[in-house]
């Protein structure tokens, strides 16, 4: 075999270690990156805090040169933290969660406000204002039939049922008169067996022998082997002692905003959040010594170009990330002003050429970024939305145009899923009903059927 050689031109980049910390930077959320930014500076003694009140921008001009090397990288899902594929699901989109309150019955009449009708919402807002911190009743049962009726005006019927569907929903034991019935709803979500069977009739007759302890009484009473009442004790202490507990505080969980935005003089401004991460530059004196320092000082060196490396990235990272959350914020104004059914279909590619940027490079910026507006705290991926197809809109406003339908019906005539794709083609917005059936769905909403209620009930609530 004879060996021969032919000249072969190609196109690479070359990921040099400068480049890699670029895109990691880029990728970090606020908490990761005031985590990496405090490491490196106990770390590297040529880095000091900068607590001037302006930011320099001379890193950051520096930095923009570099761009286009970075921007043409791949989008492996282990850089981006994406699905890979360079397409945004707009559905996933939809299920980011905006931050919770630290009030536990706020969380309950979010989530209750996803299913329930806006009535039945403010009945149970009013349950809730009853109870005290733990979930119970703070008066008795007839004492708020009578209140409720009066401020409610309503039915003292229709405001039990409220009672009963708190009771036994979400979080089941909430408006319960006392440990017994808070505990007989948690009870009757278990499966049927002899120990649940023999529990109820603990909670419901012998509850002053159950906080004593006493298992033989127990036994004595119910007529049972003492094998039967410990296996229906034990059944009992599973349950939750409280309807409401507090909700457990998980760090990953805290969500901090990366770039803050709001309205003043007839405009949107933006802003990084400067209280995410403390501000890094070269201290000038180590800079100078390097200068003119005799002898192998390469380890230094290695040091200062490291800070170099380093607060360059973080520039370029910061400059990305505001120049790319003001795109976003002018395209979704009217989102930000009006609400879910003013979102604009918008897309990476539309973003990314604003900027003059790579799509790759607009999809790691926003992805676990926060933007706090007066709207609430919001992922910046949120602000992307799908083009339905045939219409003007996004399908995130559509899905809240469906909402809103659903929630305005008569409660006697739901809206069927072909009724509401009519009633959308009024204002414009053509969509199939297999669509209105898919945002239904998504939005927890039953079929029109199981929403309808009696008109028996109706009147009789009135």
């Amino acid at each position: 075999m004879k060996a021969t050689m032919s000249p072969k031109l190609g196109l690479g980049v070359n990921l040099t270690p400068q480049l890699l910390q670029s895109i990691r930077l880029l990728q970090l959320t606020a908490p990761q990156l005031e985590l990496e930014l405090r490491q490196a500076l106990e770390r590297n003694p040529l880095l000091e805090q900068d607590e001037a009140e302006d930011e320099g921008v001379d890193s950051a001009t520096d930095a923009q040169q570099e761009a286009a090397a970075w921007d043409e990288l791949p989008e492996p899902s282990f850089l981006s933290g994406g699905n890979g594929g360079g397409e945004f699901d707009d559905d996933a989109a939809s299920r980011i969660a905006d931050g919770e309150s630290s009030d536990p019955r706020v969380r309950l009449l979010q989530s209750l406000s996803l299913q329930w009708k806006p009535r039945d919402v403010e009945l149970a807002a009013w349950w809730l204002d009853q109870c005290d911190d733990r979930g119970y009743l703070e008066a008795p049962l007839d004492e708020l039939h009578l209140l409720g009726a009066s401020s409610c005006n309503v039915d003292a019927t229709e405001l039990e049922i409220v009672r009963q569907r708190l009771l036994h929903g979400e979080w089941p034991g909430v408006a319960a008169r006392d440990a017994a019935e808070c505990l007989d709803a948690q009870l009757s979500l278990q499966p049927e067996s002899e120990a649940r069977t023999l529990a109820a009739r603990i909670l419901a007759d012998h509850i002053d022998l159950l906080a004593m302890h006493d298992e033989a009484a127990l036994a004595r009473a119910l007529k049972v082997d003492a094998e039967a009442v410990r296996a229906a004790v034990a059944l009992i202490l599973t349950l939750r002692a409280h309807p409401i507990a507090d909700a457990a505080v998980n760090e990953r969980d805290i969500v901090v905003p990366d770039v803050v935005a709001w309205r003043a003089d007839g405009r949107w401004h933006v802003a990084l959040n400067g209280r995410t991460a403390p501000r890094l530059r070269i201290a000038p004196h180590c800079e100078r010594a390097l200068a003119d320092a005799p002898g192998d000082v390469s380890a230094l060196r290695g040091l200062l170009d490291e800070a170099r490396w380093l607060v360059r990235g973080v520039a370029m990272r910061n400059d990305t990330l505001l120049r790319t959350t003001q795109v976003l914020v002018e395209r979704q104004r009217a989102f930000l002003e009006r609400g879910e059914e003013a979102i604009a279909p918008l897309t990476l590619r539309e973003v990314a050429d604003a900027i003059g940027m790579h799509e790759s490079t607009v999809s790691r910026i926003t992805s676990g970024k926060y933007l706090q507006t007066p709207r609430g705290t919001i992922e910046l991926k949120r602000l992307f939305a799908v083009r339905l197809d045939g219409a003007e809109v996004s399908g995130s406003a559509v899905k809240a145009m469906v909402k809103r339908l659903i929630d305005d019906e008569p409660s006697h005539a739901p809206l069927a899923d072909d009724t509401i794709a009519g009633l959308l083609a009024r204002q414009g917005v053509r969509v199939a009903r297999r669509t209105v059936a898919k945002y239904r769905d998504q939005l927890a909403i039953a079929p029109a059927r199981q929403r309808r209620r009696p008109a028996a009930l109706m009147a009789k609530a009135g």
